[in-house]
């Protein structure tokens, strides 16, 4: 008796923790039914002016439609300038960047291997020209961004923003049905959540791309070059007294992987890098923010500690068969009640973002997805994939 009462105890607090996470996934929903959907225009003619960076490596066939997307922004040609590092290229990466008329800055260096570096190094170069910006904006290669995306943040920047997180999205979401779910998650992680926090007080995050800076934020803090380089400065931002802000009708659209094959590298190194910054920086960000009572700390620091989301959706499984075999009816009705929950967050989510019908059809696949996350998760833990940078596959790869 005594066994099956500890093992009740363990599936009641496991069941607790998971009802605890899902139950702030459910606020944070909540309250992004509340949040503006457009950005206020600015009323007169816009005057920022915006420097491009873009990192490419071996990036000849996506970049070329980047640049020539970017020249057909409703924006003034003559306020924004676009800088490319080409990166360790081996392929035509730097010749067509400046036939597309980029100002292109090639990098050789075997050792220092990976987005941050690269970035790094380009700040250092752009300062040393001397070029004349009031605010930057970083693009990854494979990327293209919605006409309004400068016309956005010039006037989210003119009313005091400091830095800004554009939406995140799937470039082809129906593309496949691997492509079709994480564009699903996506919608929730970069548009629902952000969203919510927006209402909330809290700080929308850097996502890695379409993020804007203006200039004296980049020089104040310097970019670091860890596996989530954007995570580690955002940590950064906000124990220096910044919020990101979120401007959900700037959209960057970027290729995904097709396959979760292909996806694999991507996943491992956002995986580790999470697990990096929930070591180095969450104990920390509790502590200030129970001190200060401050909530954009305590949900940074939150956002940080919850799990992939198909690591709830298992667990929640899991925890409600185990609550079942040992008749633990509490156990068993929170159990459900989280698994609701996490219906509720998906399918909030698809509708807020005004997903496609194809996508809510894409959701059958969901168990074979969460069955490769699980995996994946599983292979970071124990210590495989531990390689450093390694550059995603393209679906022509």
């Amino acid at each position: 008796m005594r066994i099956i009462s500890l093992a009740r105890g363990v599936v009641w607090l496991i069941a607790g923790i998971l009802a605890a996470m899902v139950s702030y996934l459910l606020l944070l929903t909540g309250a992004a039914w509340f949040a503006p959907r457009r950005t206020a225009a600015r009323g007169r003619a816009p005057d920022t002016r915006f420097l491009f960076m873009i990192p490419a490596h071996n990036e000849e066939r996506l970049l070329p439609t980047l640049l020539t997307n970017l020249h057909q922004l409703d924006y003034p040609s003559t306020l924004y300038a676009i800088h490319v590092v080409a990166d360790n290229c081996t392929d035509r990466t730097a010749e067509l960047a400046r036939q597309a008329g980029a100002i292109v800055h090639e990098r050789t260096n075997t050792e220092r291997l990976g987005k941050g570096y690269a970035l790094e190094w380009l700040l250092e170069r752009i300062w040393e020209r001397g070029d004349a910006h009031d605010a930057m904006v970083i693009l990854d290669a494979d990327t293209i961004v919605s006409p309004n995306f400068l016309t956005v943040m010039d006037a989210r920047l003119s009313r005091g923003e400091r830095v800004i997180q554009a939406y995140y999205a799937v470039r082809d979401p129906e593309a496949s049905w691997s492509a079709s779910l994480r564009s699903i998650a996506l919608m929730a992680v970069h548009y629902v959540r952000p969203q919510g926090r927006m209402v909330l007080g809290g700080s929308a995050g850097l996502k890695g791309n379409g993020m804007v800076f203006r200039a004296d934020i980049m020089r104040r803090y310097r970019w670091p070059a860890s596996l989530t380089e954007d995570i580690e400065y955002h940590m950064a931002l906000i124990q220096g007294g910044e919020r990101v802000m979120f401007a959900p009708d700037a959209v960057v659209w970027a290729e995904m992987p097709g396959t979760l094959r292909a996806a694999q590298s991507q996943n491992a190194r956002w995986e580790r890098g999470r697990l990096q910054m929930v070591r180095q920086y969450v104990p920390r960000l509790l502590r200030t923010a129970l001190t200060r009572r401050n909530f954009l700390l305590f949900d940074a620091a939150v956002e940080q500690l919850i799990p992939p989301f198909s690591i709830v959706t298992i667990g929640s499984l899991v925890c409600l068969l185990a609550a079942a075999a040992l008749q633990s009816v509490r156990a068993t009705i929170l159990c459900a009640g989280t698994i609701l929950g996490q219906i509720i967050y998906i399918v909030a989510s698809l509708i807020l973002a005004r997903a496609p019908r194809k996508l809510y059809q894409a959701l059958l696949y969901a168990p074979a997805f969460i069955a490769w996350k699980i995996w994946l998760y599983v292979r970071v833990l124990i210590g495989r994939d531990q390689h450093g940078w390694v550059r995603t596959a393209r679906n022509d790869s």
